[in-house]
């Protein structure tokens, strides 16, 4: 078949210049129409002329293993098929790699829950638009943020939302996507003693019931938490929420929902490049949906820490 026939839309006067050689790590748990959205994908890419090395993760820490595992000039990108949880995996792998997290562009294959950073970086789920990012979009150095040693590309916080994030069942999530969030939501909103911590941002002392640093505007889809905030930002937006309890929790979530968090009084944001966190001792800290470490934390920034590949303007 004639590749210029087949996938025209791949095809532009830049192709001489595309990467050839890709190294996929496939988180392969999404099924129906995310598993035909990284078929579909895969296709064009290997019509486009690309060499295709698949890595399938079987368990929790196979995409780091295979990132740190890359060599200098194994492959001229690393994309990453699945969720934001297994790209940030993938991200403290090449870390962790001798190469470091710069030289080696990562590009994303969006196939998750929510594709937080897919919509960070305005990426279109059409595969048509995804194989075109990752053949012609241009690789950009981004920050990172870092808890207790464990890199985040979008964010990371304390209180009520990180306990939901330990508590939900990963079955559940497989079944029911972004409403077994809610289904958790409700259930910690019942049972969650709502402790206070003591967040220094720049040796600067706040008290807040919950805490979330961003290093991305987006939060669980396309919420806004941190207006401000963005991935080539040296710094981190840290968001406070000031007051305990159910029925503020509940406000709180509902003013997120509607995209009028900035108007309630007992919420700010503060800039910072070094956040110190503490509360009840092993509280956990999330970051990027997952959970990464626990109290007592540190969060810091981590400036022109990655390449990663932005879609074509």
């Amino acid at each position: 078949m004639d590749r210029n026939v087949a996938h025209p839309d791949l095809l532009d006067s830049g192709a001489a210049e595309r990467p050839n050689r890709l190294s996929i790590i496939h988180n392969p748990t999404a099924g129906g129409a995310r598993r035909r959205r990284y078929e579909s994908v895969l296709e064009r890419l290997a019509a486009a002329g690309a060499e295709l090395e698949v890595l399938e993760t079987g368990r929790r820490g196979d995409a780091e293993d295979f990132a740190a595992a890359l060599g200098r000039g194994a492959c001229d990108r690393l994309v990453v098929a699945g969720g934001d949880g297994t790209v940030n995996e993938a991200i403290n792998g090449l870390l962790a790699n001798r190469a470091g997290g710069r030289g080696l562009p990562l590009a994303i294959l969006p196939l998750g829950t929510a594709n937080v950073l897919a919509a960070e970086i305005g990426l279109s789920t059409r595969p048509a638009a995804v194989a075109r990012a990752i053949l012609e979009g241009v690789a950009r150095p981004v920050a990172l943020g870092e808890a207790n040693g464990r890199a985040f590309c979008l964010m990371a916080g304390v209180g009520f939302d990180a306990r939901v994030v330990a508590r939900v069942d990963g079955r559940l999530k497989k079944r029911l996507g972004k409403l077994a969030y809610v289904v958790q939501t409700l259930r910690q909103l019942a049972v969650y003693d709502f402790p206070r911590y003591r967040v220094a941002i720049d040796e600067e002392i706040y008290a807040a019931a919950s805490a979330v640093a961003c290093n991305a505007h987006f939060y669980g889809g396309r919420y806004v938490l941190a207006p401000a905030a963005g991935l080539e930002a040296p710094s981190l937006e840290v968001c406070l929420f000031e007051r305990p309890g159910r029925l503020h929790a509940a406000r709180y979530a509902l003013a997120m929902l509607l995209g009028l968090l900035p108007r309630l009084p007992d919420y700010r944001v503060v800039t910072g490049r070094r956040i110190a966190i503490q509360g009840p001792v092993e509280d956990p800290i999330q970051g990027d949906g997952d959970i990464v470490a626990s109290l007592p934390g540190v969060i810091r920034v981590l400036p022109d820490a990655l390449d990663l590949v932005f879609p074509p303007a």
